[in-house]
């Protein structure tokens, strides 16, 4: 299938993409066995096992991903695979198979020997250059591996009849190199059902009778990205409590030793990925067990350190070397002891395959210096290729990265130069935001440029850390970015404790090793795709649905960040709308989780079912906790239930992470939470004002009598404004007494409720009444102020009072020469920026839909990575017509506010910018992102971060009721729009800024349903 037909729901032919659970679009998924005969011949089946063939002398890594497939067709069809292999191994002693306990006699089969039974079929595997099977099949002209020779990390998988020297037909997998030829063994792996997350995640192995090889060739090119890996980081105290619990005995006293790496090595190879930046927190890689950095090596893994730890050497390395007067962390002031220590760190690391970590910051993660002093750090770097020439032979051909994280990128800013072949690692500001990239002569530079990331973060401006809130979305749009802007060397992102970050990192690998299998509408075909090979097909789509929508509502504010106020409970019935859609996934979810066989539960508890409850219920709990505070404040009694709320939601949490805890004796540490604040209403007490108590939306004020609340005392409170083009409004009855009482309303013949009179309980629930027009019964033109009588009355006689909600009510009438566009509902607009009136193109560029990505429904941005310096004459133009009803005037003038992604200045010479212009009035450009020098942050970033948006506002004066065009330009490919705000005195606070307005007409085949009552 094209990438073209993909659509934001989904392909119509997903169904037939799982025919071997693989999605259409992603080409190095194309499929080379089936589990129906077809066109293939028998691989493997319960009663005849596969034969997999290698040659002793290839990798070790090679080996023993061929042993892992021989169990992995064991874990699938009940019958282990043999492996045999032929001439003699290069290393006998073997760190990885000591290690792993595989002995090299490769006895697979069941009970420690070979599979009984006849072999079904065979599978060979080899290096190029490494196994004589590979280049025998080569010169006879059986195997044609032109398009990969040479090349980094490909393979051809092809099918082979009578193989070799005539034993019969075989799937050849020949890899370029070790790693080409590792990921084509694991792709069949995961074919035929073995998840690369069956160990970390528990999940379980999918179950066929009968696997067939397919006829047909697969060739797979190098990958997108040629160092691909993440950063286990921050990892106490849950992965550290975890391994400190299981591998309590490690034989040099570490919980980070070979055995768990071994671990995370074959995780990263199944993922696609060669690269890893090991724990540092209290972790010495190299020291903690000698045997981790060889064993890596065989593995096929590159090692690297992170960006605060240079020459192959672990922060807390320095504090067991370091001794005397010699302890300082200075170049400047202990040059001699760290030249030495940096020259040890390369002896060690010489034998092995690594990317060498240049430059120095402070000790443990901190700024070198208060100020930027270049000839310091230029002197450590030069220092450095020297050690690096000396041990190696000549630095220029050692792979090496600078991390240009916070303050080290004003050294860069500040002509700083390192040689040519250094990588530059451009890093984003630890919230999916990348702040830099390539520009210039910068992309001509041999070492090339990266990226650094983050699926987890400790520091500024709140740690998060609790669950995955990525959304895939956005990390595939900041990654395209950097692509198409050449920063495609190294992806490293920092995964914590690598859980609960499944989805997000398989996501991240599976875009750097071929990132041309997707584009901006991809995320729900791989996410569909991505739950079939995990959990199968049957509930794929409904899963994929469920994911999608938790990476909306997680990334809309992190869980770090939500706190009772977050969302409104007062406007837009912001708060009950977000609740309901989290309550919606978490109810789907349980559903699935319960129709799944059991084998699955704990893959499916630990991959999606545990973030959708607990994300669920930690927002339930937050708001909960909001009606608490705001209903003490009025002395209503349900403030108590929702203080009960809080405490059954905060068990309800510690319940949610036992089982994640617990399960298969789990893979983390749970860690103590703490309630929101609450109070209590003492409901012994009566009020003297009576039992009844009245709110209306949109305030909280405390005080009886003002604006947000009466008791039976009377008085009148405002609602906001109707008219046929906005919600419906609400109020609300309640208890604030001790007795039962009777409540009744009257109200305008006009004037519509959803109840009109009831009785409540001293402990019953409030009642929300909605308030509505029938517009029929009233003239266009109409305004007046309705009133709301509320009176209400007890065993012991009416009650003293008539409380009055007023609101102002206005036919307003659309213009008849207004056919598309949006309409003013009661002081305020709002637009999703997808839902442009017109919009035209400016040369080569055009705007692009972002479907699902960010807080609300989409965003648009320009369809060029490299577009940048733009004006209004040459970049395209968004236009979105709108008819207003309330005049504005010079001081209290139309407010346009963007609601835009937290997106930020990758040129630091070009910031992001867009122009504007309503009508005919001057155009204004506006630069939203205003840099500070390193380490800080743009101005206001902390608010852009916490509420995942940049707002930005601008003032347009006077403008007249009537039609309207507002048009916007987008002048830097990184500025994305999510929503446009217009307001005209009627906005109030919400956190994802008002609903979309109506809106006349359509574009395309779209729809719009009208107004009630019109």
């Amino acid at each position: 299938m094209e990438l073209l037909s993909r659509t934001a729901l989904g392909l119509l032919s997903l169904s037939a993409a799982f025919a071997s659970t693989v999605s259409a679009a992603e080409a190095f998924r194309k499929p080379t066995v089936a589990f129906t005969a077809g066109n293939g011949t028998l691989l493997a089946s319960r009663s005849s096992p596969v034969s997999i063939r290698a040659d002793a002398a290839d990798w070790p890594g090679v080996l023993r991903a061929a042993h892992d497939l021989a169990l992995d067709f064991g874990r699938v069809t009940g019958t282990n695979g043999s492996l045999t292999t032929t001439g003699t191994a290069k290393a006998n002693s073997s760190v990885i198979f000591n290690v792993t306990g595989i002995s090299n006699n490769w006895a697979v089969g069941p009970s420690g020997g070979y599979p009984t039974g006849s072999s079904a079929g065979a599978i060979i595997v080899g290096t190029i250059g490494n196994s004589s099977l590979i280049d025998g099949m080569i010169a006879s002209g059986q195997l044609d591996v032109n398009a990969i020779e040479g090349q980094w990390e490909s393979y051809v998988s092809t099918f082979v009849e009578n193989a070799g020297n005539g034993t019969g037909s075989a799937i050849v997998i020949a890899g370029s190199d070790r790693r080409g030829t590792i990921y084509g063994i694991y792709d069949v792996s995961e074919q035929i059902g073995v998840s690369p997350w069956y160990w970390f995640a528990d999940v379980s192995f999918q179950s066929h009778d009968s696997i067939y090889a397919l006829k047909t060739t697969k060739t797979q090119k190098p990958p997108s990205v040629k160092y691909r890996g993440f950063f286990i980081n921050d990892e106490a105290p849950a992965l550290t409590g975890w391994a400190n619990k299981i591998y309590p005995q490690s034989p040099y006293g570490a919980p980070f030793g070979a055995v768990f790496y071994s671990h995370v090595f074959e995780l990263m190879l199944r993922l696609k990925g060669n690269y890893l930046w090991p724990a540092m927190w209290n972790g010495m890689f190299n020291v903690d067990d000698p045997r981790n950095q060889p064993l890596a090596d065989e593995y096929g893994v590159v090692m690297g350190t992170s960006h605060t730890e240079p020459m192959a050497r672990a922060t807390q390395e320095w504090n067991k070397i370091a001794k005397g007067t010699d302890t300082s962390w200075s170049w400047a002031t202990n040059n001699a002891t760290l030249y030495k220590y940096f020259t040890e760190g390369i002896q060690r690391a010489a034998p092995y395959e690594n990317v060498i970590t240049v430059g120095m910051r402070g000790y443990s993660d901190t700024a070198a210096s208060a100020d930027v002093r270049t000839n310091v750090l230029e002197a450590t770097v030069n220092a450095q290729q020297e050690i690096l020439t000396n041990v190696l032979g000549n630095a220029s051909e050692v792979p090496q990265m600078w991390c240009l994280y916070k303050e080290v990128q004003d050294y860069f800013e500040a002509g700083m130069k390192v040689p040519d072949w250094v990588t530059l690692l451009w890093t984003e500001d630890n919230w999916q935001n990348i702040r830099r990239l390539p520009v210039g002569d910068e992309k001509k530079r041999s070492g090339g440029a990266g990226v650094y990331y983050h699926f987890d973060y400790v520091g500024d401006s709140r740690n998060y850390k609790w669950l995955d809130t990525i959304q895939l979305q956005k990390t595939y749009e900041q990654m395209k970015l950097a692509k198409d802007r050449d920063a495609d060397r190294i992806w490293i992102v920092n995964v914590g404790d690598i859980k609960p970050a499944e989805i997000a990192l398989s996501h991240w690998f599976d875009i750097a090793y071929d990132m041309d299998s997707y584009d901006e509408t991809s995320v729900p075909e791989w996410t569909t795709a991505w739950a079939a090979r995990n959990f199968g097909s049957e509930h794929a789509e409904a899963i994929a649905e469920i994911v999608d929508e938790y990476g909306t509502l997680s990334n809309m504010r992190k869980f770090e960040w939500v706190e009772p106020s977050s969302f409104s409970i007062l406007n837009y019935e912001e708060a009950d709308g977000i609740l309901a859609r989290w309550t919606s996934i978490a109810k789907k979810a349980q559903a699935i989780s319960d129709a799944l066989p059991a084998e699955t539960y704990p893959g499916f508890y630990q991959c999606v079912l545990h973030r959708v409850l607990a994300g669920a219920n930690f927002v339930d709990l937050q708001i909960a906790g909001a009606r608490n505070i705001i209903y003490a404040q009025m002395g209503r009694n349900s403030a108590n239930k929702w203080m009960q709320h809080v405490i059954d939601a905060m068990n309800k949490d510690n319940n949610l992470t036992r089982i994640y805890h617990t399960l298969l004796n789990g893979k983390q540490q749970p860690m103590r939470q703490s309630s929101p604040d609450l109070r209590y209403v003492q409901v012994l007490e009566r009020s003297l004002a009576g039992d009844m108590g009245v709110a209306v939306e949109g305030s909280n004020a405390t005080i009886p009598g003002d604006d947000a609340w009466h008791s039976n005392g009377g008085g009148s409170l405002n609602l906001p404004n109707i008219t046929p083009f906005t919600p419906k409004r609400w109020i609300e009855i309640a208890s604030r007494g001790t007795g039962a009482f009777s409540w009744n309303i009257s109200a305008d013949p006009f004037i519509t409720l959803s109840q009109k009179a009831g009785t409540i309980g001293p402990n019953d629930p409030d009642v929300r009444v909605y308030v509505d027009v029938d517009w029929t019964q009233v003239a266009d033109g109409f305004g007046k102020k309705s009133t709301l009588n509320i009176s209400s009355s007890t065993d012991y006689g009416t009650q003293g009072g008539n409380p009055q909600v007023i609101v102002q009510v206005n036919k307003t009438s659309i213009p008849s020469n207004f056919s598309v566009g949006f309409v003013e509902s009661a002081g305020q607009l709002a637009f999703e920026a997808e839902h442009y009136t017109r919009t035209s193109s400016a040369g080569n560029l055009s705007y692009m839909t972002l479907p699902k990505y960010g807080r609300t429904l989409s965003a648009v941005k320009l369809d060029s990575g490299l577009a940048e310096g733009l004006t209004s004459a040459t970049a395209p133009v968004l236009e979105y017509d709108f008819v207003t009803f309330t005049p504005t005037t010079a001081t209290k003038g139309l407010n346009l506010t963007l609601i835009l992604s937290p997106s930020l200045n990758v040129n630091p010479k070009k910031p992001l910018a867009y122009i504007a212009q309503i009508d005919d009035k001057p155009e204004v450009r506006r630069q939203y992102v205003i840099d500070r020098p390193q380490p800080d942050f743009p101005v206001n970033w902390g608010t852009a971060v916490a509420n995942n948006a940049w707002y930005n506002t601008t003032n347009w004066g006077a403008v007249a009721a009537g039609k309207h065009t507002l048009k916007l330009w987008l002048v830097e490919s990184n500025v994305i729009l999510q929503k446009v705000v217009l307001d005209l005195g009627g906005v109030v606070y919400s956190h994802n800024g008002p609903p979309e307005s109506f809106r006349v007409g359509a574009r395309g085949n779209g729809t719009v349903v009208a107004r009630r009552g019109l």
